[in-house]
């Protein structure tokens, strides 16, 4: 077991210095450089190109990303000139609200997906099967962006139940209980908006798990040993068809990294996902480099923890 987490992880860190390679090779593709924003275009050319010799901008693209890196390795993100102050501040200020609206999500996704799979499951050819199925068939048809402009019409600004924007009310002391219900309650709806229409896929998967595991010869030969149908769902149908569900957990937090983009932008959340794209707008391309590859890394990080997790539901996949 620890061979195959020892040669994943070793297999990972090629792939994390690949995505660096890319990620700084298409921000130096991108118009302007690091002094855009930061200069008066109105100064002498002369001078700009002084500051851009000081900065090390006239260097080859290998040095330029040598040193970047190496700030990258002790913390150093670069500065914004939209916010003027380093890029790592300003992303521990978002990462936070961001971390919380995807473990909220992904607490949201499990409780409304395993349910709904197990019954659909069970109870396959049923109009319970039927309508879970056509719910499915609705979630994987709509765009979130689209799904959760209808839920903040609806549920914020039509009915009035949730806040329409921010992470807090304002005014709230920071670390009382009143400000922890604000955080969550503002939370809420951007949290189901995307757990609703992530849970489509969890549904299908569980529910095919089930009606397969159920035509496999250990059910029919634990119901021939007069087994009761209850022992049989609970102990060896369920049991089977969960496990691998758990697998798909690294998987699922890589799908909320897509996710978060839009609905924080739609629901005003100040998250890493509304920085991303405000910046992508401004060419704050510091902010934008240094997102981009904690997204990436992220979903690195994913895929090996949903591998990590499978090796341990089905030895078989291990690496010898």
């Amino acid at each position: 077991m620890w061979k195959f987490i020892v040669r994943r992880i070793l297999i990972m860190i090629p792939q994390i210095i690949l995505l660096s390679v890319l990620v700084f090779i298409l921000a130096k593709l991108m118009p302007g450089d690091a002094l855009s924003g930061l200069v008066d275009p109105n100064i002498d050319p002369k001078t700009i190109e002084e500051l851009a010799d000081k900065l090390g901008l006239n260097n080859p693209w290998y040095v330029q990303y040598w040193d970047w890196i190496q700030g990258v390795l002790k913390g150093d993100l670069g500065q914004s000139f939209r916010f003027k102050m380093d890029v790592t501040d300003i992303i521990g200020e978002r990462l936070v609200n961001t971390f919380w609206l995807s473990l909220a999500t992904l607490i949201f996704t499990y409780l409304i997906a395993i349910p709904l799979g197990i019954t659909s499951g069970r109870y396959n050819d049923t109009w319970a099967d039927r309508l879970i199925t056509g719910y499915t068939y609705v979630g994987f048809a709509a765009p979130l962006f689209i799904f959760a402009l209808l839920m903040l019409w609806v549920f914020g600004f039509h009915f009035g139940w949730f806040p329409t924007g921010g992470s807090v009310e304002p005014g709230i002391a920071k670390g009382s209980f009143e400000y922890v219900i604000s955080k969550f309650y503002h939370l809420l709806l951007p949290a189901l908006s995307m757990a609703l229409i992530a849970t489509v896929s969890t549904v299908q998967y569980l529910r095919n798990e089930i009606i397969d595991t159920k035509q496999k010869d250990f059910i029919l030969t634990a119901r021939a040993k007069g087994a009761s149908e209850s022992r049989v769902y609970n102990r060896h149908i369920l049991r089977n068809s969960l496990l691998p569900i758990a697998a798909f957990l690294g998987y699922e937090l890589t799908g909320l990294i897509g996710g978060t983009v839009f609905v924080e932008n739609i629901f005003g959340y100040p998250g890493m996902g509304q920085l991303f794209l405000e910046s992508l707008n401004l060419r704050d391309y510091s902010v934008v480099t240094a997102l981009v590859l904690l997204f990436g890394v992220a979903s690195i990080l994913g895929a090996l923890i949903s591998d990590i997790i499978l090796s341990l539901i089905d030895p078989r996949i291990r690496i010898k």
